[in-house]
């Protein structure tokens, strides 16, 4: 592995297999003799890192490349709102889609991650549901959470993203605050979701009232 000292910015080469996994290990710089640190994760924190980079990482050139019928919205009016629905429960998808249609959502379905960030690359939804447990069985690990919470935040402000869960309770303000939600909704509310869904983007709305109209002024 290459390293740079900070002080003379020279490069030097350590054997990477020479390093203890998970340990900072303190060298001298052969030009200028001062203490540079250096990490060397373990194997593990390399694996789960080069798992969510290949996740994330789509390439023009092969076969996940480009394709018109990843950007289904192309041809919807301007003021039309999109949805993505992450959620592998048949009959939650079944309970929320009423709703969706009275708010006249454009409703995309996806069947995984992998799916939902192919998605998401081409296309900015208005409104997110997404399942904690979607397609992983670690909840902090949820790869289309972490690419939300990765995104710039004048692309993320323009987003109203709800996470189902059963761990929280519903509109728990400090959990969305954590999880990098605009809302918590618990399935066992799933039968109210008309009415929590359009409180939740009420207040949204009044929160971000004023920042939008100074951005149109």
């Amino acid at each position: 592995m290459e390293i740079i000292c900070q002080n003379c910015n020279g490069k030097l080469k350590v054997a990477g297999d020479k390093l203890p996994e998970g340990k900072t290990v303190t060298l001298k710089c052969p030009r200028c003799q001062s203490k540079i640190s250096v990490n060397r994760p373990t194997q593990k924190a390399e694996a789960e890192d080069g798992a969510f980079d290949d996740l994330f990482d789509f390439d023009e050139a092969d076969g996940d490349g480009y394709d018109a019928s990843e950007k289904p919205f192309d041809f919807i009016e301007e003021e039309g709102k999109t949805a993505l629905v992450c959620e592998s429960d048949t009959l939650i998808r079944e309970k929320m889609r009423p709703t969706l249609d009275l708010m006249e959502y454009h409703i995309t379905e996806t069947p995984n991650s992998r799916e939902a960030l192919k998605k998401m690359r081409y296309h900015t939804y208005d409104l997110v549901l997404l399942n904690e447990y979607f397609d992983t069985r670690d909840p902090d690990a949820n790869s289309v959470l972490i690419y939300i919470e990765r995104l710039a935040m004048e692309t993320r402000r323009n987003m109203f993203v709800t996470l189902l869960t059963t761990r929280f309770r519903t509109m728990d303000h400090m959990t969305a605050f954590q999880k990098s939600v605009n809302m918590i909704v618990n399935l066992r509310n799933i039968d109210d979701m008309d009415k929590i869904l359009q409180r939740g983007m009420a207040d949204y709305g009044l929160f971000y009232k004023v920042f939008k109209e100074s951005l149109t002024r």
